[in-house]
């Protein structure tokens, strides 16, 4: 029944098929317009594809967890509530009980698991074919955007200002925990004098590596994924017939992995390393 399920979906992305003379180029889809221009002196403010489903995805994230977790709970949960439970349990023993301290947990776990919970709600929604598309067909005289699908993980800026939030709450918690002094100073490894010219430099730049490691990670995975299904949907439809059905099969396997697998495992990843960082800013001796 998934199989179907993603055969569908892959064929209902007719954004993606939009080539002119036969020409077709994933990267395309992945391109930023402004749909809403707004502009504040310097800053760019412009609604874009991006943008839509990043709003998309926080109002999907917030009624997720009233729906699972806030409405009607009771002491003999029904498969619902069982479900926001089982989320729950995996955000506190498996996110934030590994990586934070547990004197940290009551002040961290609502981040860590909201994060967790919002970029897997980012990522599902970025392989269902959604009408949130620069491409345009008509109807009747009336114009309508086609269906196409797009990670708004798949963008850097995204991924960026996540991982910018981790970032910063990181060496808030450090220095609030530790003293400004005695949290920079566990920076540096116990090593002769003779070598801190070498060694704090190299421990600045690590941890401004991690800064750039995790946004890369999580924007790197979803990129390859949606290039690649959007490269099985160009191939299904701009070649000959005989690929058709190696293309369906290929295309629906990869996203179903997609959908089965990387989904959930970068929002894992994402959270849990979000965590590990934060406690060993708070702890840094461990």
């Amino acid at each position: 029944m998934l199989a179907v399920v993603a055969s569908l979906a892959l064929l209902a992305a007719p954004s993606a098929l939009a080539a002119e003379n036969g020409k077709f180029d994933p990267s395309h889809e992945f391109e930023q317009h402004a749909w809403v221009p707004i502009h504040i002196g310097p800053l760019d403010l412009s609604i874009t594809k991006a943008v839509a489903y990043l709003l998309l995805g926080s109002a999907l994230t917030i009624a997720l967890g009233v729906f699972l977790m806030r409405w009607r709970v009771g002491t003999d949960p029904d498969r619902r509530q069982t479900i926001g439970e089982w989320i729950y349990d995996v955000a506190q023993t498996q996110i934030a009980e590994q990586g934070l301290p547990s004197k940290a947990i009551g002040r961290w776990f609502p981040y860590v698991a909201s994060l967790f919970l919002f970029i897997w709600v980012l990522n599902l929604i970025s392989f269902i074919p959604l009408p949130l598309s620069d491409e345009r067909f008509e109807i009747l005289g009336l114009e309508l955007p086609t269906l196409g699908i797009y990670a708004a993980t798949s963008a850097i800026s995204v991924t960026l200002a996540l991982a910018l939030l981790t970032f910063v709450f990181t060496h808030y918690e450090g220095v609030r925990s530790n003293g400004a002094v005695g949290y920079f100073k566990s920076w540096i490894p116990d090593v002769p004098k003779a070598m801190y010219p070498l060694i704090v430099p190299l421990e600045v730049l690590g941890q401004f590596m991690r800064l750039v490691s995790l946004s890369v990670r999580l924007f790197a995975n979803m990129l390859a994924g949606h290039m690649l299904i959007l490269t099985f949907l160009g191939l299904i439809f701009l070649t000959s017939i005989w690929v058709f059905p190696i293309s369906v099969l290929f295309g629906t396997a990869f996203y179903l992995f997609e959908v089965g697998i990387v989904v959930t495992i970068q929002a894992f990843i994402f959270a849990a390393l979000s965590a590990i960082y934060i406690g060993s800013a708070i702890e840094p001796e461990h």
